[in-house]
């Protein structure tokens, strides 16, 4: 073991997380962290073979005196939490080795963060990460371009690797899928790049896929949809997703024997674009009375009471307002559909806002330039937020109720056929 690198150990320890047979979310869950360590290991042993002029056990001509000496344990505190590296020890140099990552004592960095997203947003620029750590660290740190390139290999590996990962382990019960566009073409228009995240049968949330597309269309879902299946997903009980008309075909297409249900956010948009500035407050707040605090039993009761509280919002507003009124009623099965699970689910399944704001954090990272360098570094960059901030994502409290029959039966058995694609 002593003739293994840290960098290597590491490696092997996430080889070993995806082999397990643990949770696939905690798997996941646990990769991260690992990863964010391996990102940081790679980087200061990176800094150890500049300074030597030589990788770990090559012999001959010495661009400089002095040989590695093993390795002492390290804490750095990160946002992520502590992290535990293996800092090398030399002996023999004609110079005190400090890194200019980390420098002399320093035991607390937001360096992982700034890395990400500087090598990606600005592609892969030496100057702007350098910049982006001396802002962090301090004028000292500074990272030469084959650091950088060390550091950035790491993260598109784990990356690559992620996206390759078998599904056939996860036990999914609520899919969302959803898009947001990017412009990394010069002088072309913003492209989407789709997500898609789950709940699995136990209440906890785990990120799918991700993938970069030049439209939202039939095909092109599709063949997003298809590769979940293919790695292994099995077909969710429920898909939340807004009502862009080619992934609702898609989604029907693939999984034909889910259910749908059409984000309450996105429609609340298009039900107030569609009203006088004067009105929308008042509209708004109707809009959401048809759905909130509903008190009957979920399922059809539950759908009769929205229905009747939709009836009222069309008497109200019908008159004024005919085409908003008809957002609510000609899609109104869609809109109900997470009526018929838990009361306890029905806050967290009736739209696709988790991501929707995870994608925001991804965009106040770009609008400081006019365009991401290219779909290799809109992708990373896009992983990085959404993998760092799936680790915080909430599920339910509560599972799908099993007992007597499966969760799926619970939920779908009294839901006529016409229903199921609605």
């Amino acid at each position: 073991m002593n003739r293994v690198s840290p960098t290597e150990r590491i490696r092997a320890e996430i080889d070993e997380l995806f082999s397990s047979e643990r949770d696939l979310a905690e798997v996941l869950e646990e990769v991260g962290r690992v990863t964010s360590r391996l990102v940081m290991q790679t980087a200061i042993e990176a800094e150890v073979t500049e300074f030597l002029g030589r990788e770990r056990y090559v012999r001959g001509e010495r661009a400089r005196e002095g040989s590695r000496n093993g390795y002492a344990p390290v804490t750095v505190k990160t946002t992520a939490g502590p992290v535990t590296l293996e800092r090398p020890k030399l002996r023999g140099t004609d110079e005190t080795f400090a890194s200019r990552l980390f420098g002399k004592g320093v035991t607390k960095t937001n360096a992982l963060e700034s890395l990400v997203i500087a090598s990606y947003v600005r592609g892969l620029s030496t100057r702007d990460i350098e910049q982006t750590l001396a802002d962090a660290l301090g004028e000292e740190a500074a990272l030469s371009r084959s650091t950088v390139s060390r550091i950035c290999q790491a993260i598109k590996d784990e990356f690559e690797a992620w996206k390759k990962r078998s599904l056939e382990e996860v036990e999914l019960e609520y899919l969302y899928v959803d898009a947001s566009n990017f412009r990394y073409h010069q002088g072309a228009r913003s492209e989407p790049v789709l997500c898609a995240w789950g709940l699995t049968a136990d209440g906890k949330p785990v990120f799918l896929a991700l993938q970069a597309t030049s439209a939202e269309s039939h095909d092109a879902v599709t063949d997003f949809l298809r590769d979940l299946t293919t790695r292994g997903l099995r077909a969710p009980l429920l898909v939340i997703t807004d009502g862009a008309p080619g992934l609702i075909s898609a989604i029907e297409q693939v999984f034909d024997q889910s259910l749908r249900q059409r984000c309450l956010v996105h429609r609340a948009r298009n039900v107030i674009a569609k009203v006088s500035r004067d009105d929308q407050t008042k509209v708004k707040a109707d809009f959401w009375s048809v759905f909130d605090d509903i008190t009957a039993r979920p399922g059809d009761e539950a759908i009769a009471e929205a229905r009747a509280r939709a009836r009222a919002f069309a008497d109200k507003w019908g008159g004024s307002y005919p085409s908003a009124t008809a957002c609510v009623t000609d899609d109104l099965d869609s809109l109900t559909t997470h009526l018929r699970f838990p009361s306890d689910h029905w806050m967290r399944i009736r739209h696709t806002n988790l991501v929707e704001r995870t994608f925001g954090e991804a965009k106040r990272r770009t609008k400081v330039i006019d365009r991401l360098p290219g779909e290799s570094s809109c992708l990373s960059l896009v992983w990085a937020v959404l993998d760092r901030a799936s680790r915080a994502w909430r599920g339910v409290s509560r599972p799908l109720p099993t007992s007597g029959c499966c969760s799926r039966c619970v939920i779908s058995c009294s839901i006529p056929t016409t229903s199921r694609r609605r």
